[in-house]
């Protein structure tokens, strides 16, 4: 009985016409439709010498034509089966039936077409068969244009792309694409089409999905250095790293210890897990100072440079926009998660402009992620963790406009000490006038405005490099993993002692940041950076001495020279603790509280007296005849 089973499946079928006894033997290709037997997709590729439109670009004379496109990929679905073929089975003949189907929604087929149900009669049912029909895998991507191609007074404009099959699963939200593929309406039927009227939604349908370096129209795959580039950044050692940091950003004038904690970013350390406890790798600098000083040039600089980034200010974000917002999916109805900022720069640099802008309640939502590297998100029933592995650039002014030196660092910055020690650099940069140094910098500034690029060096004749080479070296050197060998651990418990000492000096308490475990991680991670910098596997003491001096240079520049000011007298320390009891809005505050405050501090009556008749005499303030109560006037 098996052998004549098995006879009957290897004979080709045999289709019966009424009123013939021969039946006629039918190929079993011919039964199958050629989507179903096709193992391979086609896919078409624009000329190389053909140039990528924007969103904007694609109008109405594009439909049903091949185009090219470029644009950030804000949004990505779930690749989900699309249905292709659709088999059925007949309950009463057994013969097998094929849909092809070609779009987004169908009529499914009830009646059977074969000849022998029509014959009878019998009217045959037609039943799905999921596991013979033929699915491919479908994904939606949300393509928003660049900026730079956005109009004045407009915003920028978004276009869906259907990536199915192979094309699919090759971007994330955050990349810079080139798609090529052919524009289509999208048809509709129904109440949809009822409602839409004599408009139609458009979509591409994706060919190719290419990644691209996010400055220059070129695909991102980057060839690592060659052996012989490797061996000559070796050999050249310490100069290959001055040269380094002199790239980036060369027509901005000075800056040489920030350019090289900014090379350090871009490269950042080694993520450690010990038994599960993750240390981050990533390197967090704050820059800070004078207006006019080329502290959002240095990150607009770094955001072009890194091959992932993004770039936010502080008025123009909020902790949802930073982390990730609940959505509804269009497609499938459902609640979904939308990565923001620091979601999207995932390994890569986020850069935060304006940071002392931001209110306290958005600034809350980094926390986590500059030291756990996680956001957690428990929101309309959504409950989960997303990876932001990212480096934060931060700049921000001072709380008063300008640096005031005769202020501690924490009435100058304003910012909470647990955000403040999350960054492993925290750089003041101070426009101080000196003749010499201002010449210099006029003559630079010059020379950029008049010859489009950067004047020569005179103690060194060597070009900085560009973007393309510097990507390239940064790709290479993140491929290193250097450990840090037994005999440097005295020297890095040596450095963590002296900062905590200096920090409990009383001199250098006023005009210090905390110190904390974290400087010490810091230390760390510049260490491996600065080693993976020089392509090598291990940590070298010239590579922990550099982490220190840049540690040490950027806590010198918030002492600047505060230290050579003079001292505050009693009057004006008197004068500052009453001007403390003014609540805002106040203009009235009793006199005895005044005497109480000032005696709590160790100040005798007749000093307070003599404070009052200073600034009543100034007009500062006035006390009333009973002295009773102090008024600002």
């Amino acid at each position: 009985m098996e052998n004549r089973m098995k006879q009957d499946a290897a004979r080709p079928p045999r289709q019966r016409i009424p009123g013939d006894d021969n039946p006629v033997p039918v190929d079993p290709k011919d039964r199958f439709p050629p989507e179903l037997s096709r193992h391979y997709e086609v896919y078409f590729k624009v000329r190389s010498d053909q140039k990528a439109k924007s969103v904007r670009e694609i109008k109405a004379d594009s439909l049903g034509k091949l185009v090219i496109m470029k644009g950030i990929v804000t949004r990505c679905t779930e690749v989900k089966p699309l249905l292709h073929v659709a088999t059925y089975t007949c309950d009463e003949c057994g013969s097998d039936s094929f849909q092809t189907i070609s779009s987004s929604s169908f009529m499914p087929l009830f009646l059977c077409s074969n000849t022998a149900c029509k014959t009878v009669q019998s009217g045959g049912r037609l039943y799905l068969q999921t596991r013979a029909s033929k699915f491919v895998r479908f994904q939606e991507l949300k393509v928003q244009e660049h900026s730079d191609s956005v109009p004045v007074g407009n915003i920028p404009r978004s276009i869906t792309v259907h990536a199915v099959g192979e094309t699919s699963r090759q971007a994330i939200p955050g990349d810079h694409v080139a798609i090529t593929g052919i524009f289509l309406p999208i048809i509709r039927t129904g109440f949809g089409q009822m409602n839409m009227g004599l408009m139609s939604d458009t979509f591409i349908e994706a060919h190719r999905v290419a990644i691209l370096n996010k400055s220059e129209n070129e695909e991102m795959g980057l060839d690592p250095l060659s052996e012989e580039e490797i061996a000559d950044a070796v050999a050249e050692g310490d100069g290959m790293y001055d040269r380094l940091a002199y790239s980036i950003a060369p027509e901005i004038y000075g800056h040489a210890d920030i350019k090289k904690a900014l090379l350090l970013l871009l490269v950042g350390g080694v993520d450690r897990n010990p038994r599960g406890m993750k240390i981050r790798g990533s390197i967090n600098i704050c820059l800070m100072g004078d207006p006019g000083v080329a502290k959002s040039q240095l990150l607009s600089y770094v955001d072009r440079l890194a091959p992932r980034s993004q770039y936010t200010t502080g008025r123009g974000s909020s902790g949802v926009g930073l982390t990730a917002a609940v959505m509804k999916d269009p497609l499938t109805g459902e609640m979904i998660l939308e990565g923001g900022a620091l979601v999207l720069a995932d390994q890569g640099v986020c850069c935060i402009d304006e940071f002392d802008k931001m209110q306290d309640s958005d600034r809350t939502a980094i926390h986590e992620v500059m030291e756990q590297q996680t956001i957690s998100i428990a929101k309309a029933g959504i409950m989960t963790s997303l990876n932001a592995r990212v480096s934060i650039l931060a700049a921000a002014n001072p709380a008063f406009g300008r640096y005031n030196p005769k202020k501690s660092v924490e009435a100058n910055i304003q910012l909470p000490a647990a955000l403040l020690s999350r960054f492993d650099l925290l750089w003041l940069i101070q426009d101080k006038a000196d003749r010499d140094n201002d010449l210099r910098l006029a003559q630079h500034i010059t020379y950029v405005h008049m010859n489009q690029k950067q004047p020569p060096r005179k103690d060194d004749n060597h070009e900085p490099y560009d973007m393309k080479f510097l990507r390239r070296y940064i790709q290479t050197a993140k491929s290193y993993t250097p450990s840090i060998p037994e005999d440097l651990t005295e020297l890095f418990t040596t450095c963590y002692v002296e900062m905590r000492r200096d920090a409990r000096n009383i001199l250098n308490a006023k005009h210090s940041t905390y110190t904390s475990a974290r400087s010490l991680l810091g230390v760390l991670r510049m260490a491996t950076a600065l080693a993976r910098l020089r392509l090598r596997e291990q940590v070298l003491k010239e590579d922990v001495l550099e982490a220190i001096r840049l540690l040490e240079s950027s806590k010198s520049s918030l002492a600047g020279e505060a230290r050579t000011t003079r001292p505050q007298q009693v009057i004006d320390q008197i004068y500052q603790s009453i001007k403390d009891l003014f609540t805002e809005g106040e203009k009235r505050v009793s006199l005895d509280l005044v005497y109480e405050r000032s005696t709590n501090k160790g100040f005798t009556r007749d000093q307070v007296d003599a404070c009052l008749q200073e600034y009543e005499d100034l007009n500062v303030w006035s006390v009333n005849k009973a002295r009773t109560n102090l008024m600002i006037i």
